[in-house]
């Protein structure tokens, strides 16, 4: 990953053109980044009462994310310590047309279809049907494979390998400059009215970048450069994210008019209502924060060349309440945005692996993407 020497002025080297698309980068990204990190999983809601699980993908290993009785929130890697079955697998169930006796019990347990051993929601083995301890079982030792996990404004974080300076590197780190921006916009208290599901063959660092920076709006989002003009002013140069970036004079959300039925939410001062804000929560959480909804993007790094995007629209429960609530204007705008990014990322994933392109170049205005590299170069231990 070392950068190639500077040619042009003011001009720095972005990363080598292999880290977005070779295998043997990957597989270092996988192993010792996104395996070691705090990875977004999904919202709280999901996970409402004694039981309620998600299961989930990160970094090629399966996650099972599960209430407990008294409320908590426990994470296992989803395999039996008996033989290695997969505890819950919905799909391979579906695939063969069965019904398993296993996974989840409405006795509060989890349990392997294979053998029938019984964990307690915390991953205590319970029960191995007909072995005793005097054959070789011993339960203290046979716990599921634990798997961190806390949260954060409604959103649900695990970490799979704790690194060596884990006590360093706790959630309320990673989320501290995003806490402090969008503090006022109450997001454990939003629920998801809306959510799209994007597969793109692109991957997963180019969309962080393209988050990051705003040089590329002015010719790739005419739209909504209209509801918010500083986005093509300078090349995005002058924005300054964490106060916020004003709408044009009579425009407050991010709508094809700039305005909405919604109210704002309750928790904003007045001075932010008529502002955007954005933020990156590495490795792959993005929140975009307009007065009256949050558009959260949840990235899934699939593989060198593709990822897969959940776009989560958050809306204020008692706006969800009300009759007649529709969040199309907000869900179209953003969805119309998301495809034009979508589309040039593409692009540049296509142009990235040409045979001549050892790497590219990062504008003066477009430092906030070069904080990839540094992640990178922090996590990898590479120069």
């Amino acid at each position: 990953m070392t950068a190639t020497p500077h040619t042009l002025s003011h001009m720095e080297a972005s990363l080598p053109s292999t880290c977005y698309h070779g295998e043997e980068h990957w597989q270092r990204e996988r192993k010792d980044l996104l395996r070691r990190e705090w990875f977004c999983v999904g919202r709280e809601e999901q996970l409402v009462g004694p039981g309620a699980h998600i299961v989930v993908e990160v970094a090629g290993d399966s996650i099972l994310v599960v209430r407990n009785r008294q409320g908590e929130l426990k994470a296992h890697f989803n395999v039996c310590r008996h033989r290695g079955a997969a505890l819950v697998a919905p799909a391979i169930d579906a695939k063969w047309r069965i019904t398993s006796a296993g996974a989840l019990t409405a006795a509060g347990t989890i349990r392997c279809p294979y053998h029938q051993w019984t964990y307690s929601h915390d991953g205590d083995l319970l029960n191995a049907p007909f072995l005793r301890e005097d054959d070789g079982v011993c339960k203290a030792e046979l716990k599921l494979h634990p798997v961190e996990v806390d949260t954060w404004a409604g959103f649900v974080f695990v970490r799979l390998e704790p690194p060596a300076d884990a006590a360093t590197r706790r959630l309320a780190d990673v989320t501290a400059a995003a806490d402090r921006s969008l503090a006022n916009f109450s997001m454990g208290s939003l629920h998801v009215g809306h959510q799209i599901d994007y597969e793109l063959e692109a991957n997963w660092k180019l969309i962080l970048e393209n988050y990051n920076e705003c040089y590329h709006c002015g010719p790739v989002h005419p739209e909504l450069c209209e509801v918010v003009p500083a986005f093509r002013q300078q090349g995005g140069s002058d924005l300054t994210w964490e106060k916020g970036v004003p709408h044009r004079p009579g425009a407050y959300t991010f709508t094809l008019s700039g305005t909405t039925r919604r109210a704002p939410f309750p928790s904003l001062p007045a001075d932010e209502i008529d502002l955007h804000k954005g933020e990156l929560v590495y490795p792959n959480l993005m929140a975009s924060a307009s007065c009256d909804h949050v558009a959260a993007f949840v990235l899934w790094p699939l593989g060198p060349r593709r990822t897969r995007v959940q776009c989560l629209f958050l809306f204020a429960p008692e706006e969800m309440a009300k009759p007649g609530f529709d969040p199309r204007d907000a869900v179209e705008f953003w969805d119309l945005i998301n495809r034009q990014d979508w589309a040039v990322i593409e692009r540049v994933q296509r142009g990235l692996q040409t045979s001549v392109h050892a790497h590219g170049w990062y504008a003066p205005m477009e430092d906030a993407s070069m904080d990839i590299r540094r992640y990178l170069r922090e996590r990898l231990g590479e120069s």
